[in-house]
């Protein structure tokens, strides 16, 4: 390798993504949720999409074992939301926040731009990460808003 790991996560922070709070349930009943910009789709038919969630990350056993999850895509005024996800205090996150269940029983947060109920179907290796595949099998989306976008480290808007 001829390049650091900054250089390589400053060259990364170039490709402008969405954001979203993926949640599911750990096997104690607890609410998960983490903040992630590795989402994207991976099929339209049958409908899957794929995050990215470090092997590092207190949530990692809840996300990997689990049997569904929530993928909840932040609105532009949602900064503050993707703030709270990202913090290591688990319980806090989810004082005061809007929580609808669905089929699955996981959290799908509300006022987000779009939100997705996925059964997990794939775990793939990718290095310190792990790679989940869900299955969608219920969705919400708004006709109208804007997405809250991550940039060079940092929040945009579009313009």
């Amino acid at each position: 390798m001829t390049f650091d790991s900054r250089a390589y996560r400053n060259a990364l922070g170039c490709f402008a993504t969405g954001i979203a709070v993926v949640t599911t349930i750990a096997p104690d009943g607890e609410k998960i949720g983490v903040t992630v910009n590795s989402f994207s789709s991976v099929s339209l038919e049958p409908p899957l999409v794929q995050f990215c969630l470090g092997r590092a990350a207190m949530s990692f056993e809840a996300f990997t074992t689990a049997p569904s999850f929530a993928v909840n895509i932040l609105a532009e005024d949602q900064a503050e939301l993707s703030a709270r996800f990202s913090r290591r205090d688990l319980q806090e996150r989810w004082e005061g926040l809007g929580v609808e269940r669905w089929d699955t029983g996981v959290p799908i947060l509300t006022g987000c731009l779009a939100n997705l109920e996925c059964d997990r179907e794939h775990l793939y290796d990718g290095g310190d990460h792990v790679i989940i595949v869900g299955r969608v099998r219920r969705l919400k989306g708004s006709e109208s808003g804007q997405p809250l976008l991550y940039f060079r480290g940092g929040y945009q808007k579009l313009a």
